[in-house]
């Protein structure tokens, strides 16, 4: 399929899985009644909370949120991309910050766990330290699916533009950065790093972000849809909502095409 719609969706969830899911719930309707055939959510998209709610509220994967949109996505017949969840792990006192990807069968196809944990403590300033209660993944993953061949990422990990690379180099043609991206960072950077990643790569970024005051910062929100020009298609007021842009992979191998930056590559050369 060349062309297609993709939807991002911005909610502010808080600590209630309940409301939150009801709030995806509803947007993921509204995108499927404007076409999308592919949508995606923020990062943490079920349940932000302190690090000690964080860990109780922590699933299995598969578990009961993803059950909810594994039928979410087999109702509507979409590709669903649910940001991120807080999957446990062995460790009671640790959990992954993992982004689930479902097909319109309604079946899990892939699990990305963020790689980059953004720990950050300013002196009488902001401090957050992702891996106090969180592992870091270690996988890179790329998945084909009958739209396109699609990358995973979460939020800190824009800021590793080895990993965008990677992908890719493996065909990704959309990359996803579901985030909470705060918001002293995101008035600056945030849109700056969406669009570098999408012109160095050619590709296509969609970038759900959450909206409003979590229990350690503010969040910029603004979510994007970025095509392979570094054009923003998308933007998102600041309000909780949905916003879609067309997906044309015609017009990403034209740009790929005229403008080689893939193809002439030196590897041979990269050493350090």
């Amino acid at each position: 399929m060349e062309k297609f719609l993709a939807a991002a969706i911005q909610i502010d969830a808080k600590n209630n899985k309940k409301e939150n899911l009801a709030k995806l719930d509803h947007f993921v309707d509204v995108a499927k009644g404007r076409g999308a055939k592919l949508v995606s959510m923020p990062e943490e998209a079920n349940f932000i909370g302190d690090d000690k709610e964080n860990l109780e509220n922590a699933e299995a994967i598969p578990g009961p949120t993803t059950d909810f949109f594994c039928k979410k996505a087999k109702q509507h017949g979409i590709w669903l991309h649910c940001g991120s969840l807080l999957e446990t792990t062995t460790d009671k006192n640790k959990l992954y910050n993992s982004t689930v990807f479902i097909n319109p069968k309604g079946e899990i196809i892939s699990v990305y766990r963020k790689i980059h944990l953004f720990d950050v403590e300013v002196k009488n300033g902001v401090s957050h330290v992702e891996s106090r209660i969180k592992k870091a993944g270690d996988e890179i993953v790329v998945v084909d699916t009958d739209l396109a061949r699609i990358g995973l990422s979460i939020c800190y990990d824009i800021r590793f533009p080895e990993l965008y690379r990677i992908m890719a180099l493996k065909g990704a043609e959309i990359v996803f950065v579901p985030a909470a991206f705060a918001l002293f960072t995101g008035k600056d950077h945030w849109e700056v790093l969406l669009r570098a990643r999408a012109i160095e790569n050619q590709c296509y970024v969609i970038a759900p972000c959450q909206i409003g005051i979590k229990p350690s910062f503010q969040t910029y929100a603004r979510s994007l849809i970025v095509d392979p020009w570094g054009t923003v298609i998308a933007k998102a007021t600041d309000k909780e909502c949905v916003v879609l842009a067309e997906i044309d992979l015609e017009y990403l191998h034209k740009v790929r095409t005229e403008l080689p930056s893939l193809k002439n590559r030196k590897p041979e050369t990269y050493k350090w």
